[in-house]
Parts: C-alpha cells; structure tokens; sequence
C-alpha cells in the first residue's frame, strides 16, 4: 500500500483540514504526487484536498462502507500517488455516538497501519500540550503517534514552550513536525454546514491555499513527514473496483454540479461511468436546459438555500425537470436535491415535482443511519438494506392530503422514522449513501435510465 499519514486532532476545529491541505499542497509543489482522503462522511473538506492535489478528493468510512472495504478504497484512490494524506474526522477516538470506535479516525489509522500525526491547537497553551499529547498517546496502545505538529502559534517564544512540552510528555518525548503560526488569512470561510465549499469561491481557495501550502512548507519538517508515511507497513491486497464488467446499455446521465449540488462521492460517479452512464454535468443556478438526450438525473446535496433566487429564476430547466420526472425517468435526489424538487424552499419557487415546502430551521440533524428502502424504485427493492447520513438544518412538510409513499425507514438510536417521498421514478430524501459498499445501485440505476430511455424512443444511436 502507498506511504500514508493520518491528519488527526483532540477536537473538531482544531484545524486539521488546513494542517491536511496545506501538505498536500506542500508535497505536490516539490513534486510528489499526492492522494487526499477525509475520514467519516463530509463532502467539503475533500473539495480541498482536491484543489490542493489536482486529484479528487475520497472518503473513508467504516460505518458506510464497511471496515474491510477501507484498505481496498485506499488502494484504489490512491493509484498513480506517491504519498496519501488522511484528514480524520472531529477527534482522533470520535467515531459513530454509541458505537465505540466505530467510524473514528483511530479506527480508520489502525485499520490502514497508519501512523498518525496531531494537531495541536497551542493557541491557549503551552506546558499543557504534554498532558494532551500524553493522553492521546497513551490512550490506545495500538495506534502509532509519529508526531504532532501545533497549530495556531503566536510566536517564537510560544512555540519554544510547547516544544519544550513535547519533550516532556511522560514516558519519552514525542517529535514536533512543525509549529504553524497564527494568520486568519489562511483560514477558509465557515457557515452552517462547515467550510464553505471550493465550488463557491474557487479563486479565492486557490490563492488562501497556494499561500497556505507556502506556510506549511516553511513551518513544518516535509521531509520527517514523507519519512514518517514510508515508516507504514506494507499492506497487500485486493483494490476496490468501479468495474461493473460487461455494458449491456448506455445511457446518458445528468449530474446538477455547481455552487447549489457540490455534494458527491467520487466513488459513486466512478460506479455510475462504471455501469455504462455516460455523466454529464451541469448547473442548475445558470443552465437553462437539461444535457441533449438525459435518460436520468441525479442531483445532490449542496446548499439550494444560499442559491434560492437562482434557482427560482431558472424557469426553463425547472420545467424541463419537470417533464422528465412525467415521462417517468430516473431521479435520485439527496438533501439538496429534495429541497429543489419540492414545491417551494423558503418562499421560493421550485420544481413542484413533490408535494412538499421546504424552510431552513436552526435545528441540526446529524449523523449515522440504518436505511430499509420503504418504498421500491425502478432501481431499488422495497425492504433493501442500507447505511447512510443525514446533515441538515431543513425541515421538509408534505403538502395536506398528498398521500406519499415514504423513501426509507430511518433508525437510529433505537428509534425509527421515516425519509423522503418516492414518485413515479423519483426517489428522494435526506439520506446521503457512498455506494462503494452498494455497487447495485449504480448498476440499477442506470439499467432503469436505459430501459426508460428505450420506453420514450429516446436512446442515442
């Protein structure tokens, strides 16, 4: 397996993305082919990671997934690398509520032989870092913590007394990789749902980014890093594949992308080209038509709340949604996309294909799901089993006497409740799925794009 280092910290908001960015972009500008990957199930900080590696940006998670699938993802993302960056996810022992250490990054770092690097924020700190390191490193015995690097320094004289603190961790001192200084000109944008994503200020993020990689270059020892990630031991095995062998079919398959639909698993777009979809982006905020010859449509999650107006005013590619969702076709829509095939979002306009209104609330749901599909698709079987996640702030409310059937039955926590509306070929909801786990339903949805394709006369020659 590739040399791989695993980005960890004490807490969410420590600044591990910037700390994982910044060396992708560190190591790629001396000329090392980088692969970034994020632990547990975000969307934003792998846009990120792409930009600072010119590669997509992956996930990683074992409670979607699976744990035996997390060597083999690696192994398939990170073909052509020379060197894996693995941001974790909140804490480094944080996993799945209730479930151990399920999903965390310990998990994840132990799983791939990873050894772990930790951010520290120094920045209300100095001789207690040594009880933090101390504990994080004592705590589970076997994982391998290679080194910290501290974040948010304010000054020679700060960072002299944490490295001294690191020296002084009881039981043998652990080694300082770096010490980043303070500067809010390297920070990203934040809103509800975390960062705010590449997709709405891609030039911006380039230039922040370009001067963070400078700062990580300067600040933290790349070389003891790279040595560190080719300390990992070798890990042979099988690669995870988005080969869904023979094409019986082709169809051509819309993807909403943009600033309001950024939210996609690079996995599930490599199974959906996998399976014979011919993927064809496009923006709901700008383009005023659908791709030539759409047999099926997905459109993620994002933020359709910020874009409201604009996707309002785009009458002509509503109504072109609309016709495609009469005549039958395929279309998975997920949290964001649910929003915008509803009636109206916050008091503007959408689709009208579901009989639903949409308004954003301060309420956050959040977190791992156990899914039975309540209703079939032409892609999916009533009573298949699955695992998702749900992050929103929305709240959806089924307009008076519209009969629905319900997408899914979502339990959690011992209690069970119901997602989504399935109509027609329409199946959408809140849940979010990484399929790499589900390579079916790539296959079936885009078997039934190419059968409703052939139903309407449609298929390409």
């Amino acid at each position: 397996m590739i040399p791989r280092v695993v980005i960890a910290a004490a807490s969410s908001g420590a600044g591990k993305t910037t700390v994982a960015s910044g060396l992708i972009g560190a190591l790629r500008a001396r000329g090392d082919v980088v692969q970034g990957f994020k632990v547990g199930p975000d969307y934003i900080d792998p846009s990120y990671h792409a930009l600072a590696s010119g590669r997509p940006g992956r996930n990683l998670d074992a409670f979607l997934s699976g744990p035996e699938l997390l060597a083999p993802l690696v192994r398939h993302g990170s073909q052509g690398a020379d060197i894996a960056v693995i941001e974790g996810v909140m804490g480094l022992f944080d996993g799945a509520s209730g479930r151990g250490e399920l999903a965390s990054t310990a998990q994840a770092a132990k799983l791939l032989d990873a050894p772990v690097i930790l951010v520290v924020d120094g920045s209300a700190m100095a001789r207690s870092a040594a009880a933090l390191i101390h504990g994080f490193r004592s705590f589970d015995p076997d994982l391998t913590l290679g080194g910290v690097i501290f974040n948010r320094v304010g000054s020679d004289a700060h960072e002299q007394l944490l490295r001294e603190a690191a020296a002084a961790v009881p039981g043998g001192p652990v080694r300082v990789l770096g010490a980043l200084r303070r500067d809010q000109r390297l920070a990203a944008p934040e809103r509800h749902l975390g960062l705010t994503p590449v997709s709405e200020r891609e030039p911006r993020a380039r230039a922040a980014l370009d001067s963070l990689s400078a700062a990580v270059a300067a600040q933290v020892d790349l070389a003891a890093v790279s040595a560190l990630a080719r300390s990992a031991r070798q890990q042979p095995g099988l690669s995870w594949s988005a080969d869904g062998g023979p094409r019986e079919s082709q169809a051509p398959i819309a993807i909403a992308r943009g600033p309001a639909f950024s939210f996609h698993y690079q996995e599930n777009l490599e199974l959906l080209a996998g399976a014979g979809a011919e993927l064809v982006a496009f923006d709901p905020t700008v383009d005023e038509h659908l791709p030539e010859g759409t047999d099926g449509l997905i459109l993620a999650g994002g933020f359709p709340e910020i874009y409201g107006a604009e996707l309002s005013a785009n009458t002509s590619l509503r109504c072109e949604i609309t016709a495609l969702a009469a005549a039958g076709a395929p279309i998975l829509a997920e949290c964001g996309g649910l929003l915008y095939l509803g009636q109206e979002l916050d008091g503007h306009e959408m689709c009208g294909v579901l009989p639903l209104r949409a308004r954003m609330t301060e309420r956050l749901t959040l977190g791992y799901r156990e899914a039975t599909a309540a209703t079939a698709t032409p892609w999916l079987a009533a009573g298949a089993l699955l695992r998702g996640h749900e992050f929103h702030y929305s709240q959806v409310e089924p307009v008076a006497g519209n009969g629905l059937r319900r997408a899914w039955n979502l339990s959690a926590h011992g209690r069970t409740r119901q997602d989504g509306a399935v109509v027609g070929g329409i199946q959408a909801g809140y849940l979010h799925v990484h399929w790499a786990a589900y390579p079916e339903l790539a296959a079936g949805f885009v078997a039934a794009a190419a059968r409703s394709a052939v139903a309407a006369g449609a298929r390409r020659p």
